[in-house]
């Protein structure tokens, strides 16, 4: 499942049932043909149109589209990210990181790093007791620790600040 928002605008729930896409829960049958690279033939409601891909950024999953010579700005969601954004953390990766909030309240199980280091995106940097379950808290980008700010049997709530990065 995807969410796409286009411009400023309209969001939409986009989804794949194997055989068409489903939009806003409505299936949405088109033909499409790709006629070259980045270019592609609709048609859909007996409409036509000609769409171009202008630039993708498959790593910020924004999109750039001429359809019909009108251009388009999309910037897509999938559950991952919607996730990350309903616990308090999204666009971590987009951004410069100043620090690492808990997610939800918990025990500090271990810490993993300490000041002065240089962490990589994805990088373990300590875990969470929460529910009874195990959370891994990784580095959401390339970063400099400047200093943790909790350590193994602390209990933290919801958006406390657990490492600060330089």
């Amino acid at each position: 499942m995807y969410r796409i928002q286009v411009e400023k605008g309209n969001a939409y729930q986009v989804e794949n049932n194997g055989e068409f896409p489903v939009v806003n829960e409505q299936p949405l049958h088109w033909d499409v043909l790709q006629i070259a690279p980045g270019r592609y033939h609709i048609l859909l409601d007996n409409q036509t149109f000609n769409a171009e891909v202008v630039k993708a950024d498959y790593q910020a999953k924004s999109f750039t589209f001429r359809i019909n010579n009108r251009i388009y700005h999309l910037a897509a969601k999938d559950r991952f990210d919607l996730l990350l954004e309903k616990m308090g953390m999204g666009n971590a990766a987009g951004h410069k990181i100043n620090d690492l909030k808990a997610p939800m309240p918990g025990l500090i199980l271990g810490v993993s790093v300490s000041e002065g280091q240089q962490v990589k995106k994805g990088d373990t940097l300590l875990i969470l007791e929460a529910m009874k379950m195990e959370n891994v808290l990784k580095a959401p980008a390339d970063a400099t620790v400047k200093s943790v700010k909790v350590q193994k049997g602390d209990r933290v709530e919801k958006n406390a600040i657990l490492i600060v990065f330089a």
